[in-house]
């Protein structure tokens, strides 16, 4: 079968939520025999085996660099001979009315995997944009996968028809190495891991301030940190408001971005993760916590409630000295700690495998087939009557 995927930046190691979804599903089709191509604005700086990248960079102006480097990509997959163009996320999904009026031939899908509107650094005129363009990715494509159940629901509602639930898969690889974890200070099981881009919808804030107050009430075990690892590509103000919050606090350790054996350190190592976004459908750092068996701290909301099940412990959103005492009773509680570890791990495996992910996607995408060719076998039979 030969896939394009349409709707990334980039599937670098350094990497946004949808590109690293895109990667790992690019490699997986890839193992199973598939030939698997995806388009790019910039090259990654690595390959993986079996898959191609096509770098088409767009208009280089503010707004549109975006936008016009989905409209190439698509305007080039239409020449190609693909079985299936796979459009990742609303924006990118626009285009997807290109192949289904002039390539009928080709199958089409578009994944949503959010409701990018819903945050806070959005302005009026790009959150009527993208609900535009959600409703395009929800009713143009012959298939539209959404990653969670609260999703589902949503667009059920609002569409008023079925969508395909398959949600990200994850890859967790536990590491025995700590040099990572000695060059900045930490030590094992002994920091709260936050990972993240740093926007204001992710609640990072609110992080800081408990775990402030933890220390302020001698709440916390001698030597805990607090780690903060993401970007400030979107909203500078807030990285810079969040820097401030801990100026002159030793123990809050922000990184960039990390090199991803680092990130794997990071994740199995630590003591607690902490996910408080107030408006993401699915978070596929979460997620990546579950798999390394890290107990979770998760604002109470859908789509977090949907990841952690009963493997994770639930704060009031917004809410600093609920998020403290939570914190406070997990940290303080080793058994608990162990046991919800054991949880995590059952449930990513059991419910976010990589492998059976992208066999999902691979059997939705040879359904498609199946259901065009025995619609062209109905169609030429009725004209030979």
């Amino acid at each position: 079968m030969k896939i394009a995927f349409i709707g990334q930046k980039n599937i670098g190691e350094h990497s946004g939520s949808v590109e690293r979804h895109v990667r790992q599903l690019a490699a997986s089709m890839a193992l199973m025999g598939h030939e698997v191509t995806v388009y790019v604005q910039e090259p990654s700086g690595d390959s993986i085996s079996g898959v191609s990248t096509i770098v088409l960079p767009g208009f280089p102006l503010r707004g549109f660099e975006a936008i016009s480097r989905n409209g190439f990509a698509t305007v080039h997959a239409l020449f190609q001979k693909y079985d299936i163009v796979h459009f990742h996320s609303t924006g990118p999904s626009v285009f997807s009315l290109l192949p289904r009026i002039f390539r009928p031939d080709m199958r089409v899908v578009a994944t949503v995997h959010g409701r990018d509107y819903l945050h806070h650094h959005r302005n009026r005129l790009s959150r009527m944009l993208l609900r535009w363009a959600e409703f395009i990715a929800c009713t143009v494509p012959e298939k539209t996968i959404v990653v969670s159940k609260t999703l589902a629901r949503y667009v059920e509602a609002v569409y008023r028809k079925p969508f395909t639930l398959i949600p990200y898969g994850i890859e967790a690889t536990l590491t025995d190495r700590t040099d990572f974890l000695r060059k900045q200070g930490l030590k094992e099981r002994r920091y709260l891991l936050s990972v993240s881009r740093l926007a204001r919808h992710k609640g990072i804030h609110y992080l800081i301030k408990a775990f402030q107050a933890l220390k302020e009430t001698s709440e916390l075990p001698n030597n805990w940190k607090l780690v903060i690892v993401g970007t400030q590509r979107e909203v500078k103000d807030y990285a810079a408001y969040l820097r401030f919050l801990a100026v002159d606090d030793a123990d809050v350790l922000f990184l960039d971005e990390c090199r991803p054996e680092d990130l794997s350190q990071l994740y199995s190592n630590a003591g607690v993760f902490v996910c408080l976004s107030e408006d993401e459908d699915l978070s596929l750092m979460l997620l990546e916590a579950l798999g390394h068996g890290l107990p979770c701290v998760v604002s109470d909301t859908p789509a977090n409630r949907e990841a952690v099940a009963d493997c994770g412990v639930v704060c009031e959103p917004k809410n600093i000295l609920d998020l403290k005492q939570k914190i406070s009773s997990l940290i303080n509680r080793p058994d608990t700690m162990k046991s919800l570890s054991f949880l995590a791990q059952a449930r990513a495996r059991s419910e976010y495998d990589q492998s059976a992910i992208a066999g999902r996607t691979i059997s939705l995408y040879e359904d498609l087939l199946t259901e065009k060719q025995n619609l062209w076998k109905i169609s030429f039979g009725l004209k030979n009557k």
